[in-house]
């Protein structure tokens, strides 16, 4: 081939498959994926459900989130829990327990309990990790998954990443730039759990999965899934916001 043909061979297929995202990397995949889920600040309404193989509940949540360093969460139901808040600050967060009228800040050693008994953690809620930082990112290969085409990106963790996982690999639909399915591996290279994203709908200004489900895979008929009833985004909020006095005044 002649570098005359080289050349208009490029040219046509610039202008004939432009779909094809010549030159995206893995990480800016990745970025603008987690940009499009976060935006800058983040309303949202959901309902949770805990499933067990002997029982299930569902929970309440009202939550807002600034960046990656505020986020206040709020239960709304079970009547039980209701008023019952968390807070994070930065790499800190807080608990404030109307019941016993108390706020505790929780220590290290209870980030990886359960979060009201579903299949999150303490330590899902601090997310000190960053998809797109944290990480070393590589496309593995494309596939169809859902009817739609996926990138396959494999994100394996910096050495010094607080990360729990030793490896996650992430479908992410090529033409609207959200998750479809996170596979999490251990450093043994065993599957720790999967998020299946469904049900993509508009919320606010952005087309977004709002169901999802995390499955553990050491823990048959066991789930939680999360269902996103509103979300709005980008919607200023200040910083005095993700106070402790103000979660115990959150209605």
């Amino acid at each position: 081939m002649t570098i005359q043909i080289k050349i208009i061979f490029l040219l046509l297929t610039a202008v004939l498959l432009p779909g094809l995202n010549f030159g995206q990397t893995a990480k800016e995949i990745i970025e603008k994926m987690d940009k499009k889920m976060r935006g800058e600040t983040i309303q949202v309404e959901i309902e949770m459900d805990i499933v067990r193989p002997r029982f299930s509940r569902t929970v309440g949540i009202k939550s807002w989130a600034k960046g990656k360093d505020y986020s206040m969460i709020l239960i709304t139901s079970p009547a039980r829990d209701k008023g019952t808040s968390y807070l994070k600050r930065q790499k800190e967060i807080w608990n404030w327990v109307p019941t016993i009228e108390r706020t505790i800040k929780l220590p290290p050693s209870m980030m990886s309990q359960s979060w009201m008994g579903s299949d999150f953690t303490n330590d899902d809620l601090v997310k000190e990790s960053s998809v797109v930082e944290d990480y070393d990112h590589s496309i593995l290969k494309s596939e169809k998954y859902q009817n739609s085409d996926c990138h396959v990106i494999q994100m394996i963790p910096k050495p010094d990443a607080a990360v729990v996982f030793g490896k996650v690999l992430v479908w992410v639909d090529k033409e609207l730039f959200v998750e479809l399915k996170v596979e999490n591996y251990d450093e043994y290279d065993n599957l720790v759990s999967t998020i299946f994203a469904y049900d993509i709908q508009k919320m606010d200004d952005r087309e977004i999965p709002t169901r999802m489900e995390m499955i553990p895979a050491d823990k048959p008929n066991q789930k939680t899934v999360l269902r996103y009833k509103n979300m709005i985004f980008d919607k200023p909020i200040d910083d005095s916001f993700f106070s402790v006095q103000r979660m115990k005044d959150l209605r």
